[in-house]
């Protein structure tokens, strides 16, 4: 088969090799396209990405190239993993709302939105383009904010589904913990991208006992120290929040936090001058320790896992991905995306039942789709009052004074990517 990774000069993409290297008696690639830009980084990762592959054995090919249309062309599945603006975008999306007081982040917030302005136009014109070269191809999303992006895409009438890596992190975590293997971990795991909560771990599958209460028994002062929030919210809640909540649940603190140390950004473009500079060395044949700093752990098993289940229909019958909610969560529109446990085949994701969540996470869940809404249509129509009421509506911002200033800062940082503008 052939896989295409648009975005593929990514310092991210030896993972990703890595992965298709060892996975590959579940997903068996022939060719592997890398698609990029920017040759300087693309010719750096292809000659790794070939010393990986010849390194584990496999027999496919991979071929590099900057036209979108020859890459796609007969693909069985395009991975889409995107920066519009790159590293320095980013780091305006994680700098400027801290003039607000608001959380600077580049998937949540008015860093969050700033990036969906600028990304969804651009994945809305490859995916037309895949859909004209080869309307059969599945379209696998790691592009942030996921959630809304892949909302885009199913919109659009495009066979995708999202992904990210926040649920399998915590199924290899508490697998560990546990001491079992990460197969025998069935999360609960609900919500939408970047706004999840495991409500119960179970083992064995979806009707293995439930062993969450005892994970935050045994492990809680672990987890969440790893989260860097307190042990008895964690108690208090009995669930394990993704992360990304402790941008609502403390976000005066992150904010000061954010003010006194440089930006992710510039930490990630530092680590990735390093990478490539690793990555130009012929005699390196294997994806670098640095790189599992770079953030997207188990990014690479996840797409495997994934890819495999819609191509062949290999790989777990149950993964955690972003799609459609048609009425698994019924406080939602039906076109909702959210993130939850899904039954993954050749016919696409299907979320399974689960009980209602909790009304303390439903109702930011309803929240946080409304804005998502919002900032849909600005993405797609672009226009100074929907960026506002897409803003105004974020549960991080909410009050009009900062929407009207953070507005005309989004659209100062990021005219040259807005059409509208």
């Amino acid at each position: 088969m052939k896989l295409t990774v648009v975005g593929g000069g990514s310092t991210y993409t030896p993972e990703l090799v890595d992965g298709f290297a060892r996975l590959r008696d579940t997903l068996p690639i022939a060719e592997l396209v890398l698609m990029d830009p920017a040759t300087d980084r693309l010719e750096l990762v292809g000659g790794l990405a070939r010393r990986i592959f010849e390194r584990q054995g496999h027999s496919g090919t991979i071929t590099t190239t900057t036209d979108l249309d020859a890459a796609v062309e007969g693909a069985d599945a395009v991975l889409l993993q995107l920066r519009v603006g790159g590293q320095a975008a980013r780091e305006q999306d994680e700098t400027w709302p801290l003039d607000c007081g608001c959380v600077g982040q580049e998937t949540t917030g008015a860093g969050g939105l700033a990036k969906a302005l600028r990304t969804v136009p651009v994945v809305l014109d490859i995916a037309d383009r895949v859909r004209r070269t080869n309307p059969t191809a599945w379209i696998i999303d790691f592009t942030n904010p996921v959630g809304i992006v892949t909302r885009a895409l199913l919109q659009a009438g495009h066979k995708a589904v999202g992904l990210c890596n926040v649920a399998i992190g915590f199924q290899r975590k508490f697998a560990a913990m546990l001491g079992v293997t990460p197969a025998d971990i069935h999360l609960d795991h609900v919500g939408l991208n970047h706004l999840t909560w495991e409500t119960g771990v179970r083992l064995g599958g979806p009707e293995g006992e439930d062993v969450l209460p005892k994970l935050l028994a045994d492990h809680g002062d672990t987890i969440a120290a790893d989260l860097h929030l307190p042990r008895p919210l964690l108690d208090r809640l009995g669930v394990v929040p993704s992360y990304y909540l402790r941008y609502y649940y403390a976000h005066d603190e992150v904010v000061r936090e954010l003010r006194t140390k440089p930006s992710r950004a510039a930490e990630v473009a530092e680590m990735e001058r390093k990478l490539l500079t690793l990555y130009a060395d012929p005699a390196l044949d294997e994806k670098p320790e640095l790189l599992a700093k770079r953030g997207g752990a188990y990014y690479s098993e996840a797409a495997v896992d994934l890819a495999a289940a819609l191509l062949n229909g290999a790989g777990s019958p149950y993964q955690v991905v972003n799609t459609y909610n048609k009425g698994t969560l019924p406080f939602l529109p039906d076109d909702a995306v959210i993130e939850v446990q899904a039954g993954v085949g050749t016919r696409g994701a299907a979320p399974l039942p689960m009980s209602p969540p909790d009304p303390l996470y439903a109702g930011l869940m309803a929240q946080v789709t409304a804005y998502e809404d919002l900032a849909l249509e600005a993405a797609l129509h672009g226009g100074r009052t929907r960026v506002f009421k897409a803003l105004l509506s974020h549960p991080l911002i909410g009050q009009y004074e900062y929407a009207e200033k953070l507005t005309d800062q989004l659209i100062a940082h990021n005219r040259e990517h807005l059409a509208w503008a």
